[in-house]
């Protein structure tokens, strides 16, 4: 995470090159929320879904509030970011969409809608593991993502106009030690929290370039790959699909000595067969994809925050006569995309041996999420 807050990282291109999550993600946990995504064994009572409270809402490590804006349910919401840029760039962001709404209200003819009727957001600067700016139980659902931003459509070039911020605070650098008590103090009773990340990126059309990618992103061969560059603990959390994250339980009674509030955590992967290590019960359809052209591919490898400390260690590396390592790495995908898995060069679409930088191709994500709820009793005593 400190490669993000060095002045030499392009945080517009960031933003703007890598991938954001579909609807669909939050309505699984607003789901959950309600207790429709949960097996009968995880029920705690009988028609608990009814008990479900909409009225305040928390984005951790929120960064701009791209997942802020999608918790319209809730008539409350506070995102939360450890990055003062952030915070600031989350304020503006609600202004312009407060003005959208008021520009197209008003060419409609009709009074300004809000972004839900009633509902307030705030943006606060602080750290996920300090809270003590809101109130015992008054939270109903807290998020925890890895940043997503937006894939702008226009991306066609490799440079960007700098914009110097600390990128947000992902839930795979949370430390749980502190988080978990501090959830269990401002969730309510019933109370929901989730948390997830995306994994690496497949084609699902060119399913050969996979080693290919696996190589590139976690291989320590330094001349063509910067798996060795990414930094620790936060990157293992994430391709392991959170698995490290601790259960709350064993975390409260090490840290607090208190009971239990948690139920056990329910763990969700919607990376439907690529990773077939995960227990298929609990293995969903992908649910994160985006069209892009090569050229984007491009694009986003270069906001990999390992690509820019190989870049600090390796300067040489910049003159390669094949270009450095992320233009090779591309260039090896585009190849290998022409040639198809049985190598025969029987795609129209290449120029050349290499698939045009125009064309388009299908990318997936995978996703792990976990999620929680707070006990609505412990052994026939009420959790206050």
């Amino acid at each position: 995470m400190a490669t993000f807050s060095k002045t030499t990282f392009d945080t517009l291109s960031y933003a703007s090159s890598r991938p954001t999550y579909p609807r669909s993600l939050y309505n699984y946990i607003f789901d959950f929320h309600r207790d429709r995504n949960r097996r009968p064994s995880q029920c705690v009572k009988t028609g608990v879904n009814a008990n479900a409270r909409w009225e305040r809402a928390v984005d951790l490590g929120c960064g701009t509030g791209q997942a802020t804006f999608e918790l319209t349910p809730f008539t409350h919401v506070i995102g939360v970011d450890s990055s003062e840029n952030m915070i600031l760039s989350a304020r503006d962001a609600a202004k312009r969409k407060c003005q959208l709404q008021v520009d197209g209200a008003s060419n409609a003819g009709s009074q300004p809608p809000s972004q839900n009727q009633g509902q307030s957001i705030e943006f606060v600067h602080s750290p996920a593991e300090s809270l003590d700016f809101i109130a015992d139980e008054s939270v109903d659902l807290i998020i925890a993502g890895t940043y997503p931003s937006l894939l702008h459509p226009a991306i066609t070039t490799r440079r960007y106009s700098s914009c110097r911020a600390r990128v947000a605070q992902s839930c795979h650098w949370f430390d749980w030690s502190t988080v978990w008590p501090q959830l269990a103090r401002i969730l309510r009773k019933g109370g929901t929290a989730a948390a997830w990340v995306y994994t690496e990126f497949r084609f699902p059309a060119h399913p050969h370039l996979t080693p290919q990618i696996l190589h590139y992103s976690e291989s320590h061969d330094t001349t063509s790959s910067v798996g060795r560059y990414w930094q620790q603990p936060g990157r293992s959390v994430l391709s392991r699909h959170l698995l490290d994250v601790p259960e709350p339980s064993s975390i409260l009674a090490a840290t607090t000595g208190t009971r239990n509030v948690f139920e056990p955590l329910d763990r969700v992967y919607f990376t439907g067969p690529y990773f077939p290590e995960l227990p298929s019960s609990q293995t969903l359809p992908v649910l994160m994809r985006k069209t892009m052209t090569w050229s984007d591919i491009l694009a986003y490898l270069e906001t990999w925050s390992a690509l820019h400390t190989f870049r600090e260690m390796h300067p040489e590396d910049a003159k390669n006569p094949e270009g450095p390592v992320e233009v090779r790495f591309w260039n090896s995908l585009r190849r290998g995309a022409a040639m198809g898995a049985s190598g025969s060069g029987t795609l129209p679409v290449g120029a050349g041996d290499m698939i045009n930088p125009d064309a388009e191709v299908d990318v997936e994500w995978g996703v792990a999420m976990i999620l929680a709820r707070k006990k609505y009793d412990i052994e026939g005593e009420i959790v206050n």
